[in-house]
């Protein structure tokens, strides 16, 4: 089903402020050139707009615009994907579609789970019912592919999170489970496979990364974390490149520069060598910890929320640990930075502002938004926006 509430002709052109994928346009959570307030007040949410439907996916930022997916219905089993305008949240147009796989998802996730991604030309969009939708920037269907179609055994009862990344040319979705797992490339253009990995038979959560070539001769590498460990593959041919030992199902691995980090009972970090060489490990630890979270790194240090709500700051060439703080809430979404100050939500509700460069770091702002929300944030310009099942916010300028 289509519903078009209204539309315009729009541009695909991509801008420093845009914010294009899970946490971020380079997927490492952090955007040095946004500017969002690092204190709030009742003054501080610029707009909030009603969503149909559930949904923990991040809002997508795209030259004034934002694009969001929810579900809708008895079994969750209308997809939505919205755009709203910017500057003062007017919905221009919702889109619908009718799950053709398995919506069935624990109580605390649901099928609008995964966030989408863009290239600036396009939208895609990945349903735990591993319904895939590319739609163009003023919602016009290019192409569905519903991947349980495909592989009927692709899915598990608590619900797939993992979400789509695209770089170079090449979407790549990681659909892991307890029984058919696998990771794909997908050509954007027509959406058929490029490449297919199988992966570990397990029920899995993490979002797959991108790992530049530090010489800059290789083309660059998809990162994908299971429990198993990390495997590291061609983005354009899905051919194996290096695996590591040690990994994890829920916050995903991250990758800044020629670092990665990798929650595994704590943290393991590596440094990423040339060519088909694995990492090096720098360090692991049992004190920096990541629950659901998936960790930061800004410059020098790795920062990382454990389940009882303690961000860490460690030096991220040793590890060593510099401070700790307690955020008093519990967290879903991961945490996301502007220059230093990291911005993360509490599933109660409340928005933290945190100025990580404190001796012992501290909460600079807190916004009390007075719903559960358990999606990580996302930053354009001087705005932060984020989403509950009930509503979309912008909190800035």
């Amino acid at each position: 089903m289509l519903r078009c509430i209204l539309t315009f002709a729009f541009p695909a052109l991509l801008s420093a402020a845009d914010w294009t994928q899970f946490r971020g346009s380079d997927l490492t959570g952090v955007d040095s050139k946004a500017k969002p307030p690092a204190t709030f007040d009742a003054t501080s949410i610029a707009w909030k707009a009603p969503l149909p439907g559930r949904g923990l996916s991040s809002p997508l930022i795209i030259s004034g615009r934002v694009y969001l997916t929810a579900a809708s219905g008895p079994q969750q089993e209308v997809l939505h994907i919205m755009c709203f305008r910017a500057a003062d949240g007017k919905q221009l147009w919702d889109r619908e579609f009718r799950a053709t796989g398995r919506t069935m998802c624990h109580p605390k996730t649901c099928n609008a789970a995964p966030t989408p991604c863009s290239d600036g030309k396009n939208i895609y969009a990945l349903y735990s019912s591993n319904d895939l939708i590319c739609l163009d920037l003023d919602g016009n269907l290019q192409w569905l592919r519903g991947l349980t179609l495909d592989y009927p055994n692709a899915s598990n009862s608590l619900g797939l999170a993992s979400s789509p990344l695209i770089a170079d040319g090449v979407l790549v979705v990681q659909i892991e489970n307890d029984s058919d797992s696998f990771a794909a490339g997908i050509d954007p253009a027509t959406g058929v496979n490029k490449w297919r990995l199988p992966g570990a038979k397990d029920a899995n959560w993490t979002s797959p990364t991108i790992a530049r070539d530090p010489d800059g001769k290789e083309s660059a590498s998809v990162v994908v974390t299971s429990r198993k460990g990390v495997i590291a593959v061609d983005l354009q041919t899905g051919k194996e490149r290096w695996t590591l030992e040690g990994g994890t199902t829920i916050p995903s691995s991250t990758v800044s520069g020629n670092i990665l980090a990798v929650p595994s009972n704590g943290m393991k970090v590596w440094e990423i060598q040339a060519g088909t060489t694995p990492p090096k490990m720098l360090w692991e630890s049992p004190q920096v910890g990541a629950g659901t979270a998936s960790p930061l790194i800004i410059g020098e240090h790795l920062f990382a929320v454990n389940n009882a709500g303690v961000l860490t700051c460690a030096i991220t060439q040793s590890g060593d640990r510099k401070w700790k703080l307690r955020l008093d809430g519990t967290f879903s979404g991961s945490p996301v930075a502007a220059a230093n100050t990291i911005y993360a939500v509490t599933e109660k509700g409340t928005l933290l502002a945190v100025d990580t460069k404190a001796p012992e770091g501290a909460i600079s702002g807190k916004l009390d938004l007075g719903q559960t929300v358990l999606c990580t944030p996302s930053l354009s310009g001087n705005s932060i926006y984020l989403r509950s099942d009930k509503t979309l916010w912008k909190i800035g300028q």
